[in-house]
């Protein structure tokens, strides 16, 4: 009896021929005896320049496509990738993937999500930004921003330069349901690093800031960017250490979003199944202060980590982490949810090939009523954190342990910085003893918090 064999058409695919490409791989795959597969095409094009003291430092433009391809034979899969999409090559990955898939281990709960919870239809997320900047436009924002930095205090006397970068793309995810899905964003950054030199004593210390947008137009001016990293590299001068002892400490906006980052971690599907988190079993158990709200939304328009679909094309949405103290959700993609007995929350991440895992999309804690200011002035004695340095948490205890910059905090008022201490606790604790939370939110990546003051942490200096 003859076999039909299907043949790959497409030689050099074309933004216009992405979906049919996918299909004629995914027919070929099931010649090869696999009984699911999906497939990821991604191309697009990015920029970076980098200058430092007014020239131009590093500078690259890249343009690349590649394809990824999933298959499964029974309870068996393998997961490989090409940036080579001829005929030749596509057939010969198709091959070698279904052979590898053959060759490995048994994984009772591997496989793709049910037909049946494959997204359907998609809103406009306003992701992409299809403005064209020119190589000079770029170069000048990057030399605007450390121009600016220079320009707003003598006191900055080096730098370790402004970088300016875009980028934009198209996601094609189809799979052997009949699911084909595809979607376009973009983004634009510009950071910025002056070095400050005391000019009494020579001590230099360095800080940055930065901004990222979807749209080129919500960009923040490269001279806001550039003077708002002045001021905190010079704000830094005069920097002493403290005596050991436990004291308040209030977290800014971005060193509290790396405690929501440690959040994220524990309560993402494979640490769990791995019982490698302190958030082990505590679902529906209260994990936090009644303060705390976190939410995961895929689907916020214009946000950076929003797409309408998950790396395995389940429709993303608006998950509920922690409700008033309270976890009510993990992160989970369909692989780590069926290990834990759960379905999937939309949150598979995916890489052009590689294998689905966990990610936030954009996961944040909801904002309370008090300022900084407001917070800050309600420290008698303590730290003000605007700076964590070093890894030094264990996510299965969750005990705690970082160096630290920032600012020491007497009877309301900042009153000098500080640097080359330690702060010191336990995650579990820490986030209960979360006593006020800023009105402060700014999303300036998929995670996002505003200021949040800790009743009482070690602080270890002198």
């Amino acid at each position: 009896m003859l076999q039909k064999q299907t043949s790959i058409h497409a030689a050099e695919a074309t933004h216009g021929t992405y979906d049919q490409l996918a299909s004629d791989v995914l027919a070929r795959a099931k010649d090869c005896g696999a009984t699911e597969a999906d497939i990821v095409v991604a191309d697009g094009e990015t920029f970076s320049v980098q200058v430092r003291v007014g020239a131009v430092d590093r500078l690259t433009k890249a343009r690349e496509k590649r394809l990824g391809l999933r298959v499964f034979v029974g309870k068996r899969s393998a997961t490989t990738s090409t940036s080579d999409f001829s005929k030749e090559s596509l057939e010969r990955l198709v091959s070698e993937t279904c052979t590898l898939a053959k060759a490995v281990v048994e994984d009772q709960v591997s496989g793709l999500p049910d037909a049946l919870q494959m997204a359907r239809d998609w809103p406009d997320l306003d992701l992409y930004d299809d403005t064209t900047l020119g190589t000079e436009t770029q170069i000048e924002w990057a030399k605007r921003g450390e121009a600016a930095a220079f320009a707003a205090d003598p006191r900055v006397t080096n730098s370790e330069g402004a970088e300016f970068d875009s980028s934009s793309g198209r996601v094609v995810l189809a799979n052997s349901h009949g699911f084909v899905g595809s979607y376009k964003s973009s983004s634009y950054s510009l950071s910025v690093s002056p070095i400050a030199t005391d000019p009494g004593t020579g001590a230099m210390q360095r800080d940055a800031w930065y901004e990222v947008q979807r749209k080129f137009s919500r960009l923040a001016s490269a001279e806001s960017i550039g003077q708002e990293a002045t001021k905190r590299a010079v704000r830094r001068l005069g920097a002493r250490k403290v005596a050991t002892k436990r004291v308040p400490v209030v977290f800014d906006q971005e060193t509290a979003g790396s405690l929501l980052a440690n959040l994220c971690s524990a309560i993402s599907g494979y640490g769990l199944y791995k019982r490698a988190s302190f958030l082990l079993d505590q679902l529906g158990q209260t994990i936090a202060s009644d303060l705390i709200t976190v939410y995961d939304d895929g689907r916020m328009a214009g946000g950076l980590g929003s797409r309408p679909f998950d790396g395995e094309g389940l429709a993303t949405r608006k998950n509920t982490i922690v409700e008033r103290g309270v976890l009510k959700s993990y992160l989970l993609d369909t692989y780590s949810g069926k290990k834990l007995g759960l379905s999937s929350t939309g949150n598979a991440a995916r890489s052009v090939g590689e294998s689905p895992s966990v990610g936030p999309t954009n996961f944040y804690l909801v904002p309370g009523v008090k300022s900084p200011e407001d917070i800050i002035g309600s420290v008698k004695e303590g730290l003000y954190v605007t700076d964590l340095i070093g890894f030094g948490i264990n996510m299965v205890t969750g005990d705690y342990s970082r160096g630290a910059c920032g600012f020491w905090i007497e009877n309301g008022e900042l009153t000098y910085p500080v640097e080359e201490i330690t702060i010191a606790g336990n995650l579990k604790e820490m986030f209960k003893h979360i006593e006020m939370v800023g009105s402060d939110l700014v999303f300036r990546g998929r995670i996002a918090s505003p200021t949040v003051k800790i009743t009482e942490m070690m602080v270890a200096g002198n």
